[in-house]
């Protein structure tokens, strides 16, 4: 099995990364528009969206019966169906690829649910390496505010009520999530994720993930034209 990294495959991979909150899913469907828009062939790809596991996610989910180990294993095996079935075929055919996020979303979860760091990389090292992976910055003030306008209250998993961090779901979103921003700062430099100030106007972000984007695709244009 190939691990991260060792791929070379034709097509452009795009993820975004950030906690829920952080505008990324926004940022990820405008730069979709601009990417059809200017001609490319561009799929998308979503975090547990697999129809292999759906339903068993989904009823875990209902009767609370996920395990911090559970949860990790069944978000490893969604994101392998997807990977298997999607990604790598698309990819192989020269497609612009993008996901809303990526393996680093179960980096930055599942160590935050006290899953082992290494052993949690090791399960997604047969992962294509991303063209980019941008991490949208936010304080978590922010990203709640923008949640709790937006939304009545957090999901049982979303709030991390599982751990029993709190009895209260707001304070267990905040602790929880609290983790998470902990996990993805590491995960910033030992990946190179590309951060983007999510504080920023949506046009002043989406101008800088274009500009990024757009040298890569042309970066690949040339190689391709090269003798």
């Amino acid at each position: 099995m190939k691990r991260y990294g060792e791929h070379r495959i034709p097509g452009r991979l795009f993820v975004v990364e950030g906690i829920d909150g952080s505008g990324k899913s926004t940022q990820l469907l405008l730069l979709h528009q601009w990417l059809r828009a200017e001609g490319y062939g561009v799929v998308f790809s979503e975090w547990n969206s697999s129809l292999v596991v759906k339903d068993t996610t989904k009823r875990g989910k209902k009767k609370k019966l996920l395990t911090p180990s559970t949860f990790c294993l069944i978000h490893a095996t969604d994101f392998a169906d997807r990977m298997e079935r999607n990604i790598i075929p698309l990819l192989k055919a020269g497609a612009v690829v993008l996901c809303d996020r990526y393996i680093y979303t179960a980096f930055a979860r599942d160590v935050a649910r006290g899953m082992d760091p290494k052993w949690t990389r090791e399960l997604y090292s047969f992962a294509v390496k991303p063209t980019l992976a941008f991490y949208f910055r936010v304080p978590l003030e922010i990203a709640m505010k923008r949640l709790n306008d937006s939304r009545n209250g957090f999901k049982y998993y979303e709030a991390g009520m599982d751990l029993e961090l709190s009895v209260d779901p707001d304070e267990s979103f905040r602790l929880f999530q609290a983790r998470i921003l902990e996990e993805y700062e590491k995960i910033v430099p030992e990946f190179g994720l590309t951060v983007i100030d999510a504080t920023l106007p949506i046009e002043a972000q989406q101008a800088q993930m274009r500009q990024l984007v757009g040298a890569k695709l042309a970066q690949a244009k040339q190689l391709r034209v090269a003798p």
